[in-house]
């Protein structure tokens, strides 16, 4: 019994946009836009989701510069467009596996924390790296091991808890791409050149574990899977606040955050 990868859908982008963003997403947000290179003026977005790494790379950007944001979910960038005004972006649905753009139109190519989701992920990065011009560079995020992401880890050992027979399996998903080496070996097999894979840990957050919980149960797929199984929603969304509070304390609730950010030039 599963649920679609891809499924942003119903209310899920306004509250994984509203909950998560600021807690798991906006350190490395940050983090990434700074490594831009400031000669890039041309750049695509892959899975850009709902804007929270576009806001700082048109923040990166010179007034002369574009971002092209694209996203397989158009719901996520429906609520992208909603939040960002600006001339300089726009936004499209696009699969990454086959990109409906020219080769070596781009300076830069950025996705944060979208390749997990993507089944032929050597095609994707091929196709990354055809659209990059010569130099070109590449800017990728993956979430390191789970057990090194501690609030999404609380998740999990819930989840697997209340069905034991039959565990959500959405969230190992995003954390499938926590080897260094292969995430190297990857983008290197690709073609590209300097390949380098920094782990930078961060710190997430939270205004509250309620709220914290809220988007961890509700702002993301996993929400799809739990429904299946028929979820006691509200409690389980207080089971998981609990928990949350009792290892990361409330208002605000801090947890350890780590991924891997890959640079390499085309």
């Amino acid at each position: 019994m599963t649920s679609s990868p891809t499924a942003f859908t119903g209310s899920i982008p306004e509250l994984y946009d509203r909950h998560l963003g600021p807690v798991l997403f906006e350190p490395y947000a940050v983090d990434l836009a700074r490594r831009l290179p400031p000669a890039a003026t041309r750049v695509l977005e892959v899975a850009a989701g709902t804007g929270r790494v576009s806001r700082h790379l048109l923040g990166a950007l010179p007034t002369s510069g574009t971002l092209l944001a694209t996203d397989l979910n158009d719901t996520m960038l429906a609520r992208a467009a909603q939040l960002i005004s600006d001339a300089r972006v726009t936004w499209r649905a696009a699969d990454v596996q086959a990109l409906p753009l020219g080769d070596g139109e781009f300076d830069a190519v950025v996705c944060q924390f979208g390749l997990m989701f993507v089944p032929d992920k050597p095609l994707a990065i091929r196709e990354m790296r055809r659209v990059l011009r010569k130099g070109g560079r590449l800017l990728v995020s993956t979430w390191d091991h789970l057990d090194r992401n501690e609030a999404t880890q609380v998740l999990q050992e819930l989840a697997f808890s209340a069905f034991p027979g039959d565990p959500p399996l959405f969230m190992q998903i995003p954390f499938s791409m926590s080897d260094r080496e292969a995430l190297r070996a990857l983008v290197a097999d690709a073609g590209f050149a300097d390949v380098e894979v920094e782990t930078v840990q961060c710190t997430g957050h939270s205004e509250s574990a309620a709220h914290l919980a809220t988007g961890m149960v509700r702002g993301n797929p996993l929400w799809h899977q739990l429904v299946e199984r028929g979820v006691d929603a509200p409690a389980f969304e207080r089971a998981v606040a609990a928990a949350l509070v009792a290892r990361f304390g409330d208002r605000p609730c801090v947890s350890p955050l780590s991924a891997h950010v890959v640079t390499a030039t085309a």
